[in-house]
C-alpha cells in the first residue's frame, strides 16, 4: 500500500499552468514533499510556488540550469519515498490520479504513465486516433508527463546530461533492464495544455530538429509513423491558430 510519495516537478518560466498544475496535483496526490527543480525561472513562477508552500509546507526548491536530463537527476536523488511521481509543470492530473495510476501497481511494475491529451484535441475522432498514436509512443519511449516510479528501480540512474529530450526513453529503459514493466494506461490521464510555440512553424520544427540532434537513429525510426501523425496535426493547428 502506497500512503504517500515525493512529486518531482520541473519548472522554468511556468507560470501559464502551474497554479492549474499544482491545484489538481495536491487534489490528487498524497504529495509527501515536492521536489521542485527550477531553471532559473524569471516570471511569476517561484511565487507561485511559494505561496503553496505557505499553505502544504512540504515543497523544497532545487536550482539547475542544465538540461532535462540533469534536473530530472537532481529530482531523482532528492527522492526520498518508495515511489515518487514525476510531473510536468504544463499538466493538469484527472480526478482521482493517484487511486486510478495505484491500481496499476504489481510486484513487477516499475513505473506507471497516465496518458496525455493535448488540451487543443476537440474532434472525437482526432482524439481516439490521438490516444491510439500517443499510447504506441509510450510502449517505445515511455514519458515523464505523469509518472509513477518505483524509486529502487531508479535510485543508481545516471542520465547522459545531453538528453534534453529523449531523458524518458532513457529512464524507461533502465526500469525494464531491471526486469520491470512500465505500464502505459489510458486511465488516469492527463490534459497537456502544450505551450502555444509549439503550434507555429518555427516552434514545430525546432522540436524536429532537437528530436533528430539527440535520439538515436533506431529510436526514430520507431517513432517515424507515430512522429507523423504529430507533424500533420501541428500543421492543422498552426492553420487554425492563424484564423
Amino acid at each position: 500500500m502506497v500512503d504517500s510519495i515525493d512529486v518531482v516537478l520541473l519548472t522554468k518560466n511556468s507560470e501559464h499552468i502551474l497554479t492549474k498544475c499544482l491545484n489538481a496535483l495536491y487534489q490528487n496526490v498524497p504529495v509527501h514533499r515536492l521536489i521542485v527543480i527550477d531553471g532559473y525561472s524569471t516570471d511569476n513562477t517561484l511565487n507561485i510556488i511559494k505561496d503553496y508552500n505557505k499553505k502544504h509546507h512540504n515543497i523544497t526548491i532545487i536550482f539547475d540550469n542544465g538540461t532535462r536530463a540533469s534536473a530530472r537527476q537532481k529530482g531523482i536523488v532528492a527522492v526520498q519515498t518508495e515511489w515518487f511521481l514525476f510531473i510536468d509543470s504544463d499538466v493538469v492530473l484527472c480526478n482521482n490520479w493517484f487511486q486510478k495510476a495505484t491500481k496499476n501497481i504489481t510486484p513487477n511494475v516499475g513505473a506507471v504513465w497516465g496518458i496525455e491529451v493535448w488540451s487543443t484535441l476537440k474532434n472525437p475522432k482526432m482524439l481516439k486516433l490521438f490516444l491510439i498514436v500517443t499510447h504506441k509512443i509510450s510502449e517505445i519511449r515511455g514519458g515523464t508527463h505523469d509518472t509513477l516510479i518505483r524509486t529502487s528501480t531508479v535510485k543508481d540512474i545516471q542520465i547522459p546530461n545531453e538528453l534534453h529530450v529523449f531523458e524518458d526513453a532513457y529512464i524507461k529503459n533502465h526500469i525494464t533492464q531491471k526486469g520491470y514493466n512500465f505500464v502505459s494506461c489510458y486511465d488516469p490521464f492527463c490534459i497537456h495544455f502544450r505551450p502555444s510555440s509549439v503550434w507555429t512553424f518555427k516552434g514545430s520544427l525546432n522540436l524536429v530538429v532537437e528530436s533528430l540532434r539527440l535520439g538515436s537513429l533506431r529510436l526514430i525510426s520507431k517513432l517515424l509513423l507515430a512522429y507523423s501523425f504529430y507533424t500533420v496535426y501541428s500543421i492543422y493547428q498552426f492553420f487554425v491558430n492563424r484564423k
